[in-house]
Parts: structure tokens; sequence; C-alpha cells
């Protein structure tokens, strides 16, 4: 017995019959459920056991849900815990830190910052004791030029009026320094270095120091090879031979 065709309910005869989504088909009636496309078992899509063509194949939506009580409930309760160990982590931080190793440019900056404070204060220490020096002489002139002009004008007066003796000046104070080493062997400069006051020297990398006199751990004194100048020079630029 012949089946009956799943579109139009029609005998489907063995020539014209085509078997699919467990249905039988006329050639013919094999369709489109939107459009009434004709379709072949190349190009149809089957949903819900009926033929769609491509354009028309139903697709899946996500259906918008709105949140209940106890959703929103349970959303700021799981806020509150994640609160609540983010400080706890938080406090049981606090305090501590993750030593980190110093990498070689890192330390070569420590070094230059170093040296380049050292150079400050030596700077900054010269220019006080000349400042003071000057201001001390500008008042001993003012003060004689004073004492002149008094003895112009009041000759009888001058007499009458001595001058306080001067109060000696205290002595400056000294810096501790380490007793001076003097070292035999040579030392040779790692870097160029400039002169930042009279009595330092300035020399360039690979030059040969000699006569050299250890003052503390950062300076030293000694003779440049090549030029012949003595004076001071920073120890962290010189390596020994």
């Amino acid at each position: 017995m012949n089946p009956r065709c799943a579109r139009c309910t029609k005998t489907v005869y063995p020539m014209e019959k085509l078997n699919c989504l467990d249905k039988y088909w006329h050639k013919t009636c094999f369709t489109c459920e939107i459009c009434k496309m004709t379709l072949t078992m190349k190009n149809y899509k089957g949903y819900d056991k009926n033929p769609y063509c491509q354009a028309h194949y139903p697709t899946t939506k996500f259906t918008t849900v709105a949140d209940t009580p106890e959703n929103l409930r349970l959303a700021q309760n799981t806020k509150k815990q994640s609160n609540i160990q983010y400080h706890k982590d938080f406090e049981a931080q606090k305090g501590h830190y993750t030593a980190v190793a110093d990498d070689p440019e890192t330390k070569r900056a420590q070094q230059s910052s170093k040296i380049a404070s050292q150079v400050a204060y030596t700077q900054h220490s010269s220019g006080q004791s000349r400042l003071g020096i000057q201001q001390r002489s500008e008042a001993e002139v003012k003060q004689i030029q004073n004492q002149r002009r008094l003895s112009q004008e009041h000759p009888m007066a001058t007499e009458q009026v001595r001058q306080p003796p001067r109060e000696p000046e205290p002595p400056a104070p000294s810096m501790p320094t380490a007793a001076p080493v003097t070292s035999g062997p040579k030392y040779r400069a790692l870097y160029d270095y400039s002169a930042a006051d009279d009595d330092e020297v300035s020399f360039v990398e690979d030059d040969l120091i000699s006569e050299v006199t250890v003052i503390d751990d950062g300076w030293m004194e000694g003779r440049v090879e090549r030029t012949g100048q003595y004076g001071m020079l920073p120890s962290n630029y010189v390596e020994r031979v």
C-alpha cells in the first residue's frame, strides 16, 4: 500500500516518492514551510520534522528573564562575601612586601646618584666656606672705614674711644677622618670623571692612578700618570690593578 504525502495528503507513488524527516513527500510537495520554495535533499534544513530553506530556518533566541527577588538576594549575598574576602586578604597582606632583586641597571643608577650627591655636597660645603670668608672680610673693611671717618671728624674722640679687642674666632670644626693609608699598588679608572672643585683631579677611562692615599670610604688622593695632576678623586670610579 502506497503512503500518503505529508503536504497534500495524496497517495505517493514510488516514481515520485521522497522519504525525508520520517515522512513521505511528493518531490513537488517537498517545499519550505514559509516561502514554499521547492527543496532538495541537498539544500533543505529540517526543524521539528518540517523542511525549511536556508533563509527561513528557525534560529534559537535567548529569552530575557527578569531577576526574581530570590536571584537578587543571592547576587547581593555573593557580592558581600567577595568584599569580605577581599578585605580579609588586604588586611593579611598589609605591611608585607615582595623583595625584588636589583638588576645591574638599577645598581648603576643608585651608584651614579650617590656619586652625584657627594659631588653636590662637596660643592655646597666649599661655597658656604668661601661665602663666610667673603662676608667676614667685608665686615672688617667697613669697620676700618668707620674708624678712619670717625678719626677725621673727631680727632680728640678717637683717643678716648678704644676699639674692643676682637675675640678670637673659634676654630672650624674638623670632620673626623680616618688615618690616611698609603697604598702602594696602582689603580685603573673605570669611568670618565670631571673635577668638581679645585682640589680634585679629572681623568678618563683606563687612566692609571699612582701615589694613592685613602681618605675615607668614598674618596682618595692620587696622581694621574697621564696628566701628572695630584688631587682628590672618588674611589668608586677606580679599581685596584
